[in-house]
């Protein structure tokens, strides 16, 4: 069996009715300039939405077959053991040009029970965002399940709801259960549970081309939402250099950040799990002791398979670098 390398995929475009360009102007993406392109998938092994290798010799297969071939290998034994064939992470970029949906995600409990799936807890990494854009994170005040219908009834959810204002380099995470929207004018890096169940709360009055409005999920929500309130629901970090720095750490994901400004030695003996990279911005080469140099550049996502455990990052230009691993 050929030796694993570091995996380039190609990206899945999502036109969404709230869509934009952006990912054209700021990531690069060569996406229809004419299409509301709202989401570009960049690691997914959602079902009818499988990822599929764009370099090396595992060109044109998608990611369910190289997990059933090399199994534990490339995603880790532990992570194989648990997900099966399924890659436990979706990765995606949105390019929010108008408002979504409030919404809610239901967690792993309620989603085996309702939808025989994992449910959704994620993370936002906030790459660019027009002055005064914000976002919708949690409620801004203690709320119970009886105040919640009764400002949803009468067209008055958002005063509970707790807007932030979004810039650049900002993280939330929204764990399972917490109603948000990611409002106009942000471009996010998200990294989720791979599941695409959503119960869409609100969505502003938006009728789409055809004059119908977007399905809600109303009753379905009310047991999925997290009713608790916070003091704060963004994310607080530091970016050391020379080194790596931790943003998020959960159950089903780690996210960290590096500063790639020097020749970075990475070794990862300690994990069994896959890793992910995704430039935010500049361009670096990665390098091990079995595959050829693989450069990645803004907005492109590179996954490592669990097997190369040490590797060598050696910036271009200087570089920021999503890391994200399952511990």
């Amino acid at each position: 069996m050929n030796q694993l390398y570091p995996l380039k995929f190609t990206p899945i475009f999502k036109e969404k009715i709230w869509g934009g360009n952006k990912l054209n102007t700021i990531l690069k993406k060569k996406c229809d300039k004419n299409k509301k392109i709202g989401e570009s998938w960049e690691i997914s092994g959602v079902n009818g939405s499988l990822s599929i290798i764009e370099n090396g010799f595992l060109a044109g297969n998608n990611l369910e077959e190289i997990i059933e071939i090399y199994m534990g290998d490339l995603v880790g034994d532990k992570v194989y053991n648990e997900f099966g064939l399924e890659f436990p992470l979706l990765i995606k970029f949105i390019d929010a040009n108008n408002d979504l949906s409030i919404q809610v995600h239901p967690n792993d409990e309620l989603a085996l029970e309702r939808h025989r799936s994992l449910g959704k807890t994620e993370m936002w990494y906030i790459l660019q965002a027009d002055e005064n854009a914000q976002l919708i994170s949690g409620f801004n005040q203690p709320v119970d399940q009886e105040l919640y219908i009764n400002k949803l009834n009468s067209n008055q959810l958002t005063s509970i709801l707790n807007f932030e204002k979004a810039k650049k380099d900002d993280v939330f995470f929204i764990p399972a259960g917490r109603i948000h929207a990611i409002c106009k004018g942000i471009v996010v890096a998200e990294i989720q549970q791979t599941s695409d169940i959503t119960y869409r709360i609100f969505d502003w009055n938006r009728l789409d081309d055809n004059g119908n409005s977007r399905e809600l999920h109303t009753d379905l929500a009310l047991d999925a939402i997290d009713y608790n309130f916070h003091e704060n629901y963004r994310t607080s970090y530091e970016i050391k250099s020379k080194t790596t720095s931790n943003i998020i750490d959960n159950k089903y994901f780690t996210t960290n950040i590096i500063d790639l400004n020097n020749l970075l030695e990475k070794d990862y003996n300690f994990l069994d799990s896959f890793i992910v990279y995704i430039c935010l911005n500049g361009r670096f080469t990665v390098d091990c002791e079995f595959c050829s140099p693989v450069t990645i550049e803004t907005g492109e996502t590179l996954l490592i398979p669990a097997i190369l455990r040490n590797l060598t990052l050696q910036p271009i230009s200087s570089s920021k670098v999503l890391e994200i691993y399952i511990k």
